[in-house]
């Protein structure tokens, strides 16, 4: 007779009640879990997981006070052993890649199905990288991204004019080049930061530390 492996241990991290009750609800009818506890913001769900109660922590981004990704990369050096599996509605860049970096074993939206999320959890317990289709793609997406350093010297000036509020007329002069070079410019390094506007381009310049 094989024995039984003990129950997943889950600490559930989210500011909203009734987010907490469904997720609770969801796992404490699963003799494979166990819901050991509940926190509302990011410091709470740290003192928790820290003293090696938890297994998975379910944890969302937005809270007030301590967020999801400040708790995931305290959690990374204090309880090491932790898989953190974020649980949250948004899936853009600034949410997705931030919190992927500071160490959360998977990401997957508030929409995934009951059962998505089971596997989820069984599969974060284990060490294996769980993403929702639309975090997969920010994340690759930053990893086939040119290196910073790739931006040509004249696509750096251009860069910094623009920083500048200078526009493609005034660069053209100052850099004796026609109107059209500039757009061209403009047009590559927008490829190369993955960027689609010149606010956007001025902003990830800055990021990457190309504009200081």
């Amino acid at each position: 007779m094989t024995r039984s492996q003990p129950p997943i241990r889950l600490l559930i991290v989210d500011d909203h009640p009734i987010v907490r009750d469904g997720l609770r609800g969801i796992f404490s009818g699963d003799p494979g879990f166990e819901v050991v506890g509940e926190a509302a913001d990011g410091a709470e769900g740290v003192a928790r997981a820290s003293d090696g109660s938890a297994d998975v922590v379910l944890m969302d981004l937005r809270m007030p006070g301590m967020g999801g990704v400040e708790a995931i990369r305290l959690l990374r050096d204090r309880a090491p052993q932790v898989r953190v599996l974020v649980l949250t509605t948004y899936d853009t860049d600034a949410d997705v890649l931030p919190a992927v970096e500071a160490g959360a074993t998977g990401y997957l939206l508030k929409d995934a199905p009951r059962e998505e999320l089971i596997r989820a959890v069984r599969a974060a317990h284990q060490g294996q990288t769980v993403l929702a289709p639309s975090a997969a793609a920010k994340v690759l997406g930053r990893m086939r991204a040119p290196a910073a350093g790739s931006l040509t010297d004249r696509e750096l000036e251009v860069l910094r004019l623009v920083a500048e509020g200078t526009t493609n007329r005034e660069a053209a002069r100052q850099l004796f080049i026609s109107e059209a070079t500039v757009k061209t410019h403009l047009l590559h390094l927008y490829d190369k930061l993955g960027v689609r506007d010149r606010a956007a381009a001025v902003s990830e310049g800055y990021k990457r530390g190309l504009l200081g």
